[in-house]
Parts: C-alpha cells; sequence; structure tokens
C-alpha cells in the first residue's frame, strides 16, 4: 500500500522535523502539498530533491514507470504548493522546466544524485523536472493569484 507507507512517512517527518530513520535514515526529504487536478483537495507527497541557489529541484521519476506521478500532473494545472523542509514550512511556485532547461537541470539533479539517471533508463518517458521557486514570508498573494502568477512564471520560462 503505497498511500499507507507515505502516510506513516509524512507522519514521522512531522513528528521528527524532517528526520527520518529505518530504511530513510539520514536521507534529506521535502514534503510538497498539491492541489489535485482534478479533485481540488490538497495532496502530500515525500520527495527526495536538489538544491540549485535559491530554488529546489524535484523530478516526477515516480521510480522509473511509465506514468507521471499524480504530484507533476497536479502541479501543471496548480502551481500555488507547499514545501515542508526539516521544520520549516513555505509556499512555493512549482514550474515545469523544459527544453534544454530542463535538460541542463536534470543533469545536475543526476550529478547530485545518480539514481535518477537509473530511473530515466527504466522508462521512454522523459522525467519531468520541476523547480520551486519559495515566495517570501511577507508575500501575502491571495491563492487564487497564485495561479495567474505561475502561469507567468511559465511564459517566461517557455
Amino acid at each position: 500500500m503505497p498511500l499507507d507507507f507515505n502516510t506513516s512517512l509524512i507522519e514521522e517527518f512531522r513528528t521528527n522535523a524532517g528526520r527520518l530513520g529505518g530504511p530513510f535514515e539520514g536521507w534529506v526529504l521535502l514534503l510538497l502539498t498539491t492541489t489535485g487536478a482534478r479533485s481540488g483537495k490538497e495532496h502530500t507527497t515525500p520527495l527526495g530533491f536538489v538544491e540549485d541557489g535559491d530554488r529546489l529541484l524535484v523530478v516526477g521519476s515516480a521510480g522509473g514507470s511509465d506514468r507521471h506521478p499524480d504530484w507533476y500532473r497536479n502541479v501543471l494545472v496548480h502551481p500555488a504548493v507547499t514545501v515542508e523542509l526539516g521544520a520549516d514550512t513555505w509556499q512555493a511556485t512549482a514550474v515545469a522546466a523544459t527544453g534544454a532547461e530542463r535538460d541542463e537541470l536534470f543533469a545536475k539533479v543526476v550529478a547530485a544524485a545518480p539514481g535518477y539517471a537509473d530511473y530515466q533508463k527504466a522508462t521512454s518517458r522523459v522525467l519531468p523536472v520541476v523547480v520551486l521557486h519559495r515566495l517570501p514570508a511577507d508575500d501575502r498573494t491571495p491563492p487564487d493569484r497564485l495561479d495567474a502568477l505561475a502561469d507567468e512564471l511559465v511564459k517566461v520560462h517557455d
């Protein structure tokens, strides 16, 4: 039951300020909360990430499966997300990298976490790289405006 597994991992993450035990001891994960593309409900997913300056990179690897993960489809529709890292929580805008930028960022991810190259080899789909842009803590943009701002970011990157 992946859902049950994620639920227990999320609970452990939140209870221990991001520190995990068992098979994940020493791993640094973040929790990404997205809004369901169809349901409109919040969904939280534990993910590996790579720091890239003041932004975070996450990869829609789904363990190398032939299908994009749900969280990735969610951010394409609703790019306003919540990120939990350790004991810190903030709002961010998620933007899927495309073309040469995606390739460059994926190379950075693989350099930092080589396992993603194995995931890419396991599937014919191109693994998406999503950039998480942290919003300033004092940015009080209403949620309906966040999607509009994210749309503008996507246009700039395209």
